[in-house]
């Protein structure tokens, strides 16, 4: 104890007290009077928070940290303490108001007003934790100063959030739900729109004619995966899909062509689709659509076309392209190179049109409108291919020809017979001349040799050349020259037994008369006028 004092008179010049005399009475002297700190409400001690320690924070410090005065006891009536600063300085650091200063006067407020609560100053005080840590893990008291002269240090922390008028946020909130909800709705009315459409719901009735013509396909090369993982290259047909969602959306089958070449493109339609003309209507969904533009769909338009023994493949494919089947020049192109895969063809190289003429038999077809060349053409092969027998191939044989060598003897009957029962002897006439090595010199021919159909052949007509030219060439001529029916093939295959080389036109019966000798024949042909005079 008498260490302390011994000390305490170094630094600040206290005594030690008397026997009988209490540090509280010592004389007014004994060190000077510390100057005035803010004044703590009557009946309250300000004391340390919990935890801290009463003694100096580090004893190396004392002499520079340390005050005059400081530790000593006022007298209870006039008792003044310093308060921690607000800066963190602690007891001893704490700023202290001069004591000359007169204490600034306080404007008189009403109670209420004194004891109000600022509710930001409030939510303030939770947010942000006012005790700061010193060095040693001791938290100090937060203090604000009320020295309007001093200006306060910045703070060392920031907002979390700047403040905001509540009325603004509210506004702004109702109006992003309304945004919201507004985007909400128009995306699915868009939605529905769409849905509509692809899946054909809630729309009004509506039929259109459709025409997919054969220009707008093109042959690409896909790669298709196999089941064993190996990937194979094929050429496939493929549609001008932008044509297509045109000739849809003008007939007002579907609304939205975006839409619908979106779906072709993912679902690979335009493989799918075929060449024609089709009846559709707005209760097809999209998948149904692709579904009915196809060669084998009921939607398609059909169209029933007779047509007469005798025509040429000319002829024939000239009503094809008039009855809006498919063009002239496509039919052509179909003949020469599309690959038909029948037993009376074998003989036939792809490249030459002609190769097909006198087996696209004569008969009563339904096509679709637009339909596919290749098709179309299939149907008459595939019908002279149901009306061949086998004792056809057998009578073929038995008369030391093919079958192909057949139709052509058949198809110069059907062009010169005028009616069935001259069809046997006319084939005897033939088979008779090529036996005994005699031109043919049928007129029929010498017609096709010119592209062109004349009641009376000229003599410059009858020295064309070409392997059709039967009066020019002996035998058999380059291919059939028409497309004859079953009659007439029936009679290439049992020709009369007769001893016929010549036959004329009786004018005045329509029919022809036949003959074994050319005097005969010129005998009879000089009472005729061919002519037409």
């Amino acid at each position: 104890m008498q260490n302390n004092f011994d000390k305490l008179n170094e630094i600040f010049g206290v005594k030690k007290p008397e026997e009988g005399q209490s540090p509280d009475s010592a004389p007014e002297t004994a060190a000077p009077e510390p100057e005035k700190a803010h004044e703590a409400p009557s009946g309250q001690e300000h004391e340390p928070e919990q935890g801290h320690k009463a003694e100096p924070e580090t004893a190396g410090n004392a002499e520079t940290d340390a005050e005059p005065g400081a530790g000593e006891e006022e007298p209870a009536g006039d008792e003044t303490k310093v308060l921690p600063s607000i800066h963190g300085r602690g007891v001893f650091g704490g700023k202290k108001r001069a004591q000359s200063e007169p204490e600034p006067e306080k404007s008189e407020e009403p109670e209420a007003e004194k004891h109000a609560v600022n509710p930001i100053k409030l939510i303030d005080d939770l947010i942000y934790d006012r005790s700061k840590h010193n060095g040693d893990g001791h938290e100090e008291s937060y203090h604000v100063d009320d020295d309007e002269d001093e200006p306060l240090e910045e703070r060392d922390y920031k907002p979390i959030r700047s403040r905001r008028d509540g009325k603004t946020g509210c506004l702004v909130g109702l109006m992003y739900f309304v945004f919201v909800i507004s985007l909400s709705i128009i995306l699915a009315c868009v939605g529905w729109m769409a849905a509509s459409d692809v899946l054909a719901l809630n729309k009004d009735y509506t039929e259109g004619t459709v025409t997919l013509p054969e220009s707008i396909f093109t042959e690409k090369e896909v790669e298709e995966e196999n089941e064993d993982g190996t990937v194979t290259t094929k050429t496939v047909q493929s549609a001008d899909i932008d044509y297509v969602a045109n000739v849809l959306k003008d007939a007002g089958i579907i609304e939205y062509k975006p839409l619908f070449k979106l779906f072709c493109k993912v679902t690979h339609a335009d493989r799918k689709l075929d060449p024609g003309t089709y009846e559709l209507n707005t209760k097809c969904d999209y998948n149904a659509l692709v579904l009915r533009m196809q060669t084998a769909s009921i939607s398609m338009v059909t169209t029933t076309i007779t047509f007469p023994e005798g025509y040429t493949m000319q002829q024939i494919f000239e009503k094809l392209e008039a009855e809006g089947i498919c063009s002239v020049e496509d039919l052509m192109d179909a003949a020469a190179n599309y690959i038909y895969d029948y037993p009376f063809l074998e003989w036939s190289e792809p490249g030459d049109a002609s190769r097909l003429e006198g087996y696209l038999f004569p008969d009563t077809y339904e096509f679709y409108q637009g339909e596919q060349a290749s098709s179309a053409i299939n149907k008459f092969l595939l019908n002279f291919h149901g009306k061949l027998t086998a004792d056809m191939y057998t009578q073929a044989d038995n008369l030391g020809i093919s079958l192909h060598q057949a139709v052509i003897v058949a198809s110069m009957i059907e062009a010169e017979a005028a009616n069935n029962d001259e069809r046997a002897n006319i084939a005897s006439v033939i088979y008779n001349r090529l036996n005994q090595g005699m031109p043919l010199q049928i007129d029929a021919t010498v017609m096709y040799a010119l592209g062109e159909h004349k009641e009376h052949l000229t003599e410059e007509d009858l020295k064309v050349e070409s392997p059709y030219n039967t009066y020019t060439n002996t035998g058999l001529p380059a291919g059939p020259i028409c497309n004859p029916g079953l009659a007439s093939i029936n009679a290439a295959l049992n020709p009369a037994s007769t001893n016929y080389l010549y036959y004329a036109l009786d004018t005045e019966t329509g029919t022809h008369r036949f003959f074994t000798s050319y005097s005969e024949f010129e005998a009879f042909t000089a009472t005729q006028d061919y002519t037409g005079n």
